[in-house]
């Protein structure tokens, strides 16, 4: 029996700063990452294959010989790709108009000895893989508006997979209410008191121990994960998902926030994504609406130049391990990189690269042995460790995004 293989192609790159820390089907978007959704769709285990600078942490392979079914990673799972993909015959892939891989079979030692991670069709070709065109529509994690854009599509996915194998604890509190009773699933030790829950338009799914403070109000699709909190008084509008071990606060629309990070106070966060630890200090704000109305442009790493997302609406991308301090502005579509910090009155620069020290007045680089001290303090919060893998791979990060750093090209002259 084949097993079941994520890859990534270049889609990775434009989703940089996320995937610097993580490869693409481990993002959340919906109630699930991508991994979780595929093995939630075909109830096994799913094998990973990441980028080279992350399979030390990530890298998960079948001891196997033979043959394996490989699926792009930024695809989500819907039954029209997983019947494709059980039919597919061996030695072939299947890609779409657009020349991008979908799924594949063939064995791991088919591989090239230099391969980097990032699978292509030249490379399948090269292997000797015969070519099939996959002519339905799939839903893809491309570029990074992609997490919150496709937010209640997701939600709605993962909700139907997650009802249909799991049960719903009944409400108990009797001053919570609640608007479309069948569309909200509790989990198992969630706590909820005196909130106010709408799920008329869209599901609403609230994780494992997670709680919903006095006072919050949750309206249309959302995603409250496992452990995490909904801080008294939140007004979260519809279309967010706060990952697990997170606390929100504060206004928040059609945002993501992957886990273990914090937005506990008033302020707003819209169409936005925060990875895994960060922080928005108190009355933090973040633009989404561009004042001409125009069309939100963002920082886009492969190109190395802004990119028109083709939306309107466009706030905050965040990496992991960045923090912003109080009263923090951030302007329309500002694109921060991984373990930054940011503080200070006025709007800072709208791209911010990695390990940045600063605000709008300037910035110099946030030494990675102090970005270290931070990290290990941080985590224990959340039962977490910084690891040395961890060390090793934000080590990498820190070299790689050296060039954005232009101030310190500016000491160096």
């Amino acid at each position: 029996m084949p097993g079941y293989i994520l890859f990534e192609d270049d889609s990775h790159f434009a989703l940089r700063p996320f995937t610097f820390t993580r490869p693409v089907f481990h993002l959340r978007s919906g109630i699930l990452t991508i991994i979780e959704k595929w093995k939630y769709a075909l109830e096994q285990s799913v094998y990973a294959l990441p980028m080279a600078h992350l399979k030390e942490i990530f890298q998960n392979l079948p001891q196997d010989d033979g043959d394996q079914l490989w699926v792009n990673g930024k695809i989500c799972p819907d039954s029209e790709l997983i019947a494709a993909l059980e039919e597919l015959p061996p030695n072939t892939y299947m890609a779409n108009l657009e020349g991008e891989i979908v799924m594949a079979r063939f064995p791991i030692k088919s591989l090239p000895h230099d391969f980097r991670g990032c699978l292509s069709e030249a490379i399948l070709e090269e292997i000797g893989l015969h070519k099939q065109l996959y002519t339905a529509d799939f839903l893809a994690i491309r570029f990074m508006p992609d997490i919150f854009r496709k937010n209640h599509e997701l939600i709605i996915r993962d909700f139907a997979l997650i009802s249909q194998k799991e049960n719903s604890v009944k409400l108990t509190d009797p001053y919570t209410r609640v608007y479309g009773k069948d569309n909200l699933f509790i989990s198992e030790g969630a706590q909820i008191r005196s909130a106010i829950i709408n799920a008329e338009n869209g599901p609403v799914y609230i994780g494992k121990n997670a709680i919903i403070s006095e006072g919050s109000i949750i309206l249309n699709t959302h995603a409250i994960c496992a452990h995490s909190k909904v801080q008294p008084g939140a007004k979260l509008r519809g279309d967010t998902t706060i990952g697990p071990k997170s606390k929100i606060g504060g206004e928040v629309g059609n945002s993501v926030i992957m886990g273990n990070s914090n937005k506990g106070h008033e302020g707003y966060l819209g169409n936005s994504v925060l990875g895994y630890w960060c922080n928005l200090g108190a009355d933090t704000n973040t633009s989404n609406l561009k004042n001409n109305y125009a069309n939100v442009k963002i920082w886009h790493y492969p190109s190395e130049r802004f990119r028109d997302t083709g939306q309107q609406f466009c706030g905050l991308m965040m990496g992991d391990h960045s923090k912003a301090g109080i009263n923090t502005m951030f302007n329309t579509g500002t694109v921060v990189g991984v373990s930054a910090n940011i503080y200070g009155s006025g709007f800072p620069r709208v791209f911010i690269p990695s390990f940045s020290w600063g605000g709008a007045s300037g910035f110099k680089t946030y030494r990675i042995n102090k970005a270290f001290e931070t990290m290990e303090r941080v985590m224990p919060r959340k039962n977490s460790q910084l690891t040395e893998e961890d060390k090793r791979l934000f080590q990498h990060i820190f070299e790689e995004t050296a060039s954005y750093r232009v101030w310190d090209r500016k000491i160096e002259a």
